[in-house]
């Protein structure tokens, strides 16, 4: 098979996300179908005039994200869940068309509390020129009471990019603004209660804030094993549950990436009990080991919907954030924002859709990615050198690493001494269900993103001794 239409803008670059996206526009469209036999990586190669390499890549990103399937022996093929888009679903009857932990106070000298990122790395001068930009073209009338689902140009700008980058189906009716991740999912909880949900579904460990938030909207919340590859999906499947909210791209605390075999199976599971999935798209835009793996989201957008929001790559002071919701619940989520708060401030959105379509926020997480796999690299290594029976997990992405503590080790004794010694860590006992906290190994969840690389090395110098003085002890 050869006939693939996947035209090419070389001058572009980025030739393996094009052929990713070619290759997700035919399935989208039907133009392929579940079970297709996809050519060779080098027969493809030879066809497009482009390296192996690149062929590859795409193959492995499209894999990860549950449209492709490769066997031995068997070749490439389209996976068996993957299938067209039928369209927007049905508008209801009457219708009109997470979150940082607690800190201690007061903050140590090496703060590697996690959840927090550079503070001191927001962009302000490029912000500020957004901002001065949008509000010189802004008409006055928009300066009145805005549409409760957000201005259009924002929606506009996060739809492109969101799906340029994150591989998401979208558009920008599909784009609902919210005060953030938490708001999001706040609202969302809010509109699954009235459809009859009475469980919800969360991984394990999670935010020990989170727990809280959900059991106050009135669910029974029932948490999943996370293992090597993420949510137990069989596990899911024995709660009674019809609605899960997981963080597929950097599992929060452990780092996990949800892997490709589970991808189906949670995409399988929903389509099975009729069921919607929360995506919290946690720590996905800063990715070390390779492109993002695209979200959930892009490979059944009717029974996803994905949270996202600024407040680690810019700011959490900003308060921006975005749903990308089935069109039926997108209307309803403005309907929601409408009759509650009546929207979101307006000329924050309107200086974010300036630096987004000016590229000042493409500019800005490139520049953060580097920064912050160098403080990574400074981190782990020191690490291994100070704490060398310790076992690192996440290093993949996101701003912070699971750290499992050498055997014997008391989390909360090295805490402590750590926090004499002016290290402020986090205990990652907290974070699992009382079930599976007696089993976990004794861990620490460090962020890396505030200190330079110095500042790490030094305080991965001080957790190792506050690890040995304690064996000592």
């Amino acid at each position: 098979m050869t006939d693939l239409h996947l035209p090419l803008d070389r001058a572009a670059g980025r030739l393996a996300a094009q052929i990713a996206a070619g290759f997700r526009s035919a399935v989208r469209s039907g133009r392929l179908t579940a079970g297709t036999r996809l050519p060779s990586s080098r027969d493809l190669a030879r066809d497009l005039d482009v390296s192996r390499g690149v062929v590859v890549a795409a193959y492995e990103q499209l894999t990860a994200e549950g449209f492709l399937v490769a066997r031995r022996g068997d070749g490439t093929r389209i996976a068996p869940l993957a299938r067209p888009d039928d369209g927007p679903a049905p508008l209801p009857r009457g219708a009109a068309p997470p979150s940082p932990e607690p800190r201690p106070e007061p903050v140590l000298p090496y703060d590697l509390w996690p959840g927090q990122p550079d503070l001191s790395a927001f962009p302000r001068e490029r912000w500020i020129a957004a901002a001065r930009s949008a509000l010189r073209t802004l008409p006055h009338d928009v300066l009145t009471y805005p549409d409760p689902g957000g201005v259009p140009a924002l929606r506009a700008e996060l739809a492109g990019y969101l799906a340029r980058v994150r591989a998401a189906h979208t558009d920008p009716g599909r784009v609902v603004i919210m005060n953030g991740v938490a708001h999001g999912l706040s609202a969302l909880l809010r509109l699954l209660r009235a459809d009859g949900h009475t469980v919800l579904a969360v991984e394990d460990p999670t935010s020990v804030r989170q727990v809280p938030m959900l059991e106050a909207s009135g669910f029974r919340v029932v948490r999943v094993p996370v293992d090597g590859e993420g949510v137990d999906v069989d596990a899911l499947a024995g709660t009674g549950a019809r609605a899960v909210l997981v963080t597929p791209a950097h599992q929060y605390p452990t780092g996990v990436v949800l892997s490709p075999a589970r991808r189906a199976e949670l995409i399988a599971w929903a389509r099975g009990v009729d069921g919607l999935i929360l995506e919290d798209d946690y720590d996905a835009e800063f990715r070390y080991d390779r492109e993002p793996v695209g979200c959930l989201q892009g490979v059944e957008p009717d029974r996803v919907v994905l949270l996202g929001s600024v407040s680690k790559s810019l700011a959490p002071a900003l308060r921006l954030g975005w749903a990308v919701a089935p069109p039926a619940m997108a209307v309803r989520l403005r309907e929601h924002r409408g009759n509650t708060d009546l929207g979101g401030p307006v000329l924050e959105q309107y200086a974010l859709a300036e630096f987004l379509r000016g590229g000042g926020y493409d500019r800005h997480l490139r520049t953060m990615r580097r920064r912050y796999r160098s403080r990574r690299d400074a981190l782990a290594e020191a690490l291994n050198v100070h704490l060398p029976g310790a076992t690192v997990h996440g290093v993949s992405a996101g701003i912070h690493l699971y750290v499992e503590l050498p055997a014997g080790c008391d989390e909360d004794d090295v805490a402590a001494r750590a926090g004499r010694a002016g290290v402020s860590v986090a205990g990652a006992r907290p974070l699992w269900s009382p079930a599976r906290a007696g089993h976990a190994p004794p861990a620490l969840v460090l962020g890396y993103a505030g200190l330079t690389e110095t500042r790490l090395v030094e305080a991965a110098e001080l957790l190792g001794r506050a690890v040995t003085q304690g064996a000592e002890g």
